[in-house]
């Protein structure tokens, strides 16, 4: 199914408020970056965590992370809270996860097609920048 940006998405109200330490992290963690939404789900990139990274939009400690679909862009660096872990239930991931669930999946109820929301973007230093952290623009 095609992902698409919707019309009206809503701005990410959740993320940017997000308090996790770049210690939560470890290599080998198999995290997701959410997006957007897919039906009445969550919908984002999944990545493996590989080594700390300094993440320059943020000016703060990151996660460079592996996405095997890469191409070109296998390797990113994030900003460790825009990930969310895929190989454990934490409960901080858990709690991000159900506030975000809570707050995005009302407002795209009726798409009929995955939605990404727009709200990252890739530096030409293939560092993942969230809306909030753009100084500048993307």
């Amino acid at each position: 199914m095609p992902v698409s940006r919707h019309p009206h998405a809503p701005g990410d109200i959740v993320t940017p408020d997000r308090d996790i330490t770049h210690a939560h992290f470890r290599p080998g963690d198999q995290v997701v970056i959410l997006k957007g939404t897919s039906g009445s789900e969550l919908w984002g990139d999944a990545y493996k965590v590989v080594t700390s990274s300094w993440h320059t939009p943020t000016d703060e400690d990151g996660w460079r992370l592996y996405d095997p679909a890469g191409g070109e862009r296998t390797y990113v660096t994030a900003h460790p809270r825009y990930l969310v872990h895929l190989s454990s239930r934490c409960p901080d991931c858990l709690i991000y996860q159900q506030a975000l669930r809570t707050y995005l999946i009302p407002r795209l109820a009726g798409a009929d097609e995955d939605v990404d929301c727009g709200w990252y973007s890739l530096t030409h230093l293939n560092q993942m920048v969230h809306v909030a952290d753009a100084r500048g623009g993307p």
